[in-house]
C-alpha cells in the first residue's frame, strides 16, 4: 500500500470526500457522492492492522480493542483533517476517512436555502439537520453555527464524536468537546453542560433517548439546539425521535417536541450539471399548522404542511429539486433520481400540479 500520507493526499486531490480502505482491495474514493477506484494496489490486512494501530489515539484504543469499532480525528500534516473510523468486518480490520475542509464554507458557497440563515438566528428551540451519512449534515450546521459566529455574541458548547470542524472564535465564545478525549460520553457531556453558561449547544448526533432528552430539555429552557438526527426526511424527524422514547413517555415528549422543535431540514446532494454537487433541501418550520399536528399525533400530514407551506420557508423535496432543475444547476434526469416522487416531478416539470396537500390538511 501506499504511504497514508501520499494516499490521502491523491484523495484530497481527487476531491475526494471519504476513503475506504479493506482488506486485500485498493483503496476506494467517494467523489461527488459517487465511489470512484483509486487505481492504486490492494491493501494487505496485515497492513492495514498496522495502520490503524498507529493512528488510533490512546483515548480510543481501549474501546477499539473491546468493541473493535472506534472514532477519531486525524490530522495529517500538509494534507488536512479527517474524521476516522476503525472497525472490523468479517473478523478484519476497516478504515473509513472522510475529508473535513479546513475552512468552514459559507451557506452561499453551499448552495443553501436562504431560510437556514434565518433559522441559524433563532433565539431558542431545537433545529435538526437530517439525512443519510454523507448528505453534508455536519457542513451545514458548520456553516449554520459559523454565521452566528461571525453574528451575534454567544456562548457556543458542541459535544461531538470526533469534532470535525474546527472554529474560530470572532464574536462569540466556543468551546468544542470531543467524546473520548475531552469527556467520557454524551451522557456525561450533556449532564454537565448547563453549568458551562451555554447559549447555543452542538450535539454531534441524537443517537439515543437520554441525548433527546438533554437536548429537549436545554430547548426549553431558552437554548438554542443544533444536532443531527438520522432521518430519511425533515417530515419523518418527528416520529424517529418518538421512536426513541418508550411508549409509557411518548405523550409528554410529543407534546415537548410540538413547543421546543424549532425546525428540522433534511438534504440530498445531487450532482450538478457543472460539476460538484447541489444539495436538494426539505425544510420544516414549526409554524401553527405543523405544531398543530404534532400535539395531535398526525404526524401522517406533515409532509402536506410542508408542500403547502412555501410563504414560511418550507419545501419538499421535489420542490427543492423542481428549482433546481428549472435553475438549469441540475438535469432532469438526476433530479428523477433524488425525488421523493418522481412521477408528480415529471407532471411539474410539464406544467401540471395537483393540489392534493390542501385537502389531506381539511380533511
Amino acid at each position: 500500500m501506499s504511504s497514508l500520507h501520499e494516499l490521502l493526499a491523491r484523495a484530497v486531490s481527487l476531491c475526494a470526500s471519504d476513503i475506504h480502505l479493506v482488506p486485500d482491495r485498493p483503496p476506494v474514493f467517494r467523489i461527488y457522492g459517487e465511489l470512484e477506484d483509486s487505481e492504486l494496489p490492494p491493501t494487505p490486512a496485515g497492513s492495514l492492522a498496522e495502520v490503524i494501530n498507529e493512528l488510533l489515539p490512546s483515548y480510543a484504543r481501549k474501546r477499539y480493542e473491546a468493541e473493535h469499532e472506534a472514532d477519531f480525528s486525524l490530522v495529517e500534516p500538509g494534507v488536512g483533517r479527517f474524521r476516522v473510523n476503525a472497525y472490523w468486518g468479517g473478523g478484519l480490520p476497516h478504515l473509513a476517512l472522510r475529508h473535513v475542509k479546513e475552512s468552514i464554507p459559507l451557506m452561499e458557497d453551499l448552495h443553501l436555502p436562504p431560510i437556514l440563515k434565518k433559522i441559524a438566528e433563532a433565539p431558542r428551540g431545537l433545529v435538526l439537520a437530517c439525512g443519510a451519512s454523507g448528505c453534508g449534515k455536519s457542513t451545514t450546521l458548520a456553516s449554520m453555527i459559523d454565521h452566528i459566529n461571525h453574528r451575534e455574541r454567544l456562548r457556543v458548547v458542541t459535544v461531538e464524536d470526533p469534532i470535525e470542524y474546527l472554529f474560530t472564535d470572532d464574536r462569540c465564545v466556543i468551546s468544542q468537546r470531543e467524546v473520548g478525549l475531552d469527556t467520557l460520553s454524551f451522557h456525561n457531556a450533556l449532564t454537565h453542560l448547563m453549568r458551562q453558561d451555554p447559549d447555543v449547544i452542538m450535539i454531534g448526533e441524537l443517537r439515543d433517548m437520554e441525548s433527546l432528552q438533554a437536548a429537549l430539555r436545554a430547548a426549553e429552557t431558552g437554548h438554542l439546539v443544533f444536532s443531527t438526527l438520522h432521518a430519511g426526511s425533515a417530515a419523518q424527524a418527528p416520529q424517529r425521535m418518538l421512536d426513541m422514547i418508550p411508549s409509557a413517555d411518548r405523550e409528554p415528549f410529543r407534546l415537548a417536541l410540538a413547543d421546543q422543535l424549532h425546525a428540522a431540514f433534511c438534504q440530498r446532494l445531487i450532482p450538478s450539471v457543472t460539476g460538484g454537487v447541489r444539495p436538494a433541501v426539505e425544510i420544516l418550520i414549526n409554524t401553527p399548522i405543523v405544531r398543530k399536528l404534532i400535539t395531535k399525533g398526525q404526524l401522517e400530514k406533515l409532509p402536506a404542511a410542508i408542500e403547502t407551506g412555501g410563504e414560511d420557508g418550507m419545501q419538499t423535496f421535489n420542490q427543492a429539486i423542481y428549482q433546481l432543475i428549472r435553475r438549469g444547476e441540475v438535469s432532469e434526469t438526476e433530479g428523477m433520481r433524488y425525488a421523493s416522487n418522481p412521477e408528480a416531478l415529471r407532471m411539474n416539470l410539464r406544467g401540471i400540479f395537483l393540489d392534493e396537500a390542501r385537502r389531506i390538511l381539511t380533511d
